[in-house]
């Protein structure tokens, strides 16, 4: 297929894509729509951003077309069923697009907004209705909603249903629809539970792979950079800051973890929003405006904002913590290097992170590069460090060591831990401040000859070596004397008992002996 024409659409719908500029269709929209013309399930395994909206909407649009009937009261004649609010949004916004030749009437239906005018829309009844599981299901239990009516089932981004725990509403929701039905199953990876859903659901269907399932794309530059987890937002102010860096999105694993990052950029003086969970509906669509529209060209999200983001001219995705899911990090990066265009995708990866970049790797079947992070500051002295010449300056002489460009913990200038230069954690034992009870580490606290013999010896040595100091309580202490080591003293308590204890005659009793054994000691 080399155009949409040949795909035999009707003619509103090609007047649709020709005014939003649509020339030639996706390998996955020429191999699933002359399948779907024909009434045929499919199973589509495809990245994100591979145009399978369009590839599912644009024959769902035609079908309804050419079969005229009423719209169904409280009900739809197509549902579409998407995992997240702004998945959903976007999938309505696109049957509008496409359907803006015709009188279709398309609803999208979700949660942290109202669900009053959601349900007077669905009364009087919509031919298209995007949904999220949960708004829905609270829909059917107010019998909002009648699921009888529809022709077309499609369930987008199967594998992250699986991920957020949507699968039970899915089953719960299926028995709903009409046994004949044209289902339509679309996931950019396949795991066990995904495809024995996909048997339940889907009847002979005509699969269509365009891409090998779990790999990204060709055209997105991977790097991973080796940091601390305490590094993480300095490294990510020194990236933001470099004018390469176009339009970007930021993913953290978790939600607060993303409103530290946004709170740190703009002490850092560069403007972000933040789009996850904890969000409100209208917060999150207005941050969502703003990184479209270029008022703010950093995003923050959690992987709420993995899939089906379609935001153009996204040149950078920069992963500050790695997804603990493998599968979430080609979601991630497939957020650039969309339509044809390329990006590039940085990783910061810590010591606890190791595991997922192993996961990561092993999923897509590659090395990803990477590097170590040196502080700007360091790089900078390396760069005019010269080369010391140690002994009397002969030629070939190994450089200078490493100047500590900055305090990993934070110190202020002038040090308020201590009054070196150096960073706590790298100074020797030697150069570190005496504790206010002992000497320096690496001294001895006391001489040999105050320790006594033994461990317990009964005395307390002080740190500057002063005289010793009698026992506490003379002949009454459980510990050996000082100088007698750890045996027991004139061998006169046998059976482990030791000299001063708390049984009778000095020694203390054998603690399981037929007159003690289940009987509380003496004088306790």
């Amino acid at each position: 297929m080399t155009s949409f024409q040949d795909l035999g659409l009707a003619a509103p719908l090609l007047a649709a894509l020709t005014a939003e500029g649509y020339e030639n269709p996706t390998p996955i929209q020429g191999q699933a729509i002359p399948y779907l013309l024909q009434g045929n399930d499919l199973l589509g395994i495809a990245q994100t951003g591979t145009g399978k909206t369009a590839a599912f909407a644009l024959p769902i649009i035609d079908r309804l077309l050419r079969d005229k009937k009423p719209t169904p009261r409280h009900g739809c004649r197509a549902l579409i069923l998407s995992p997240t609010r702004e998945l959903a949004s976007q999938i309505a916004q696109s049957f509008r697009s496409y359907g803006r030749n015709t009188k279709l009437k398309t609803a999208v239906v979700f949660g942290g907004v109202s669900g009053r005018p959601q349900a007077q829309e669905l009364a009087r009844g919509v031919d298209i209705l995007v949904a999220t599981p949960g708004r829905l299901i609270d829909h059917l239990d107010a019998r909002a909603v009648n699921l009888g009516h529809v022709e077309v089932f499609v369930l987008d981004e199967a594998d992250q249903m699986l991920d957020m725990g949507f699968i039970h509403a899915i089953r719960r929701l299926v028995p709903q629809l009409p046994k004949v039905r044209q289902n339509l199953f679309f996931s950019a990876t396949m795991p066990k539970e995904i495809g024995a859903l996909a048997n339940e659901l889907l009847r002979d269907p005509v699969e269509v792979s365009v891409t090998p399932v779990a790999t990204t794309a060709e055209r997105i530059a991977q790097k991973v950079i080796f940091v601390e987890t305490a590094r993480k937002r300095n490294l990510l102010v020194d990236l933001l800051k470099d004018d390469s860096m176009g339009r970007t999105l930021v993913f953290s694993r978790t939600k607060h973890g993303a409103d530290r990052i946004v709170r740190h950029l703009d002490e850092a003086n560069i403007p972000s929003s933040a789009i996850h969970g904890n969000k409100s509906q209208a917060q999150r669509e207005r941050a969502l405006a703003d990184f479209r529209s270029g008022r703010r060209k950093i995003l923050v999200a959690t992987d709420i904002a993995a899939r089906g983001i379609d935001v153009d001219g996204v040149t950078h995705v920069v992963n500050f913590d790695l997804p603990n899911m493998p599968e979430s990090y080609v979601h991630r990066i497939g957020r650039t290097a969309r339509a044809g265009a390329e990006g590039s995708a940085i990783s910061f990866c810590d010591a606890e992170e190791r595991a997922y970049l192993r996961d990561i790797e092993k999923l897509t079947r590659q090395n990803i590069p990477h590097e170590d992070y040196r502080l700007p500051a360091t790089v900078a002295a390396e760069a005019n460090a010269r080369p010391s010449k140690p002994g009397r300056g002969r030629p070939g002489a190994k450089p200078a060591a490493k100047p500590f460009a900055a305090k990993p913990w934070g110190a202020k200038p002038g040090g308020s831990r201590s009054s070196g230069s150096r960073p706590f954690g790298e100074r020797s034992f030697d150069d570190r401040p005496a504790r206010a009870d002992g000497p320096a580490r690496g001294q001895q606290r006391f001489g040999r000859e105050e320790q006594g013999q033994g461990r317990n010896d009964g005395f307390s040595a002080r740190a500057n070596n002063g005289p010793r100091q009698k026992p506490r309580f003379e002949g009454a202490s459980d510990r050996p004397a000082g100088g007698e080591g750890r045996g027991r003293p004139g061998g006169n308590a046998g059976n482990g008992a030791r000299s001063g204890g708390r049984g009778p005659g000095g020694g203390r009793q054998e603690r399981f002996s037929d007159a003690s054994y289940g009987k509380p000691a003496r004088g306790r």
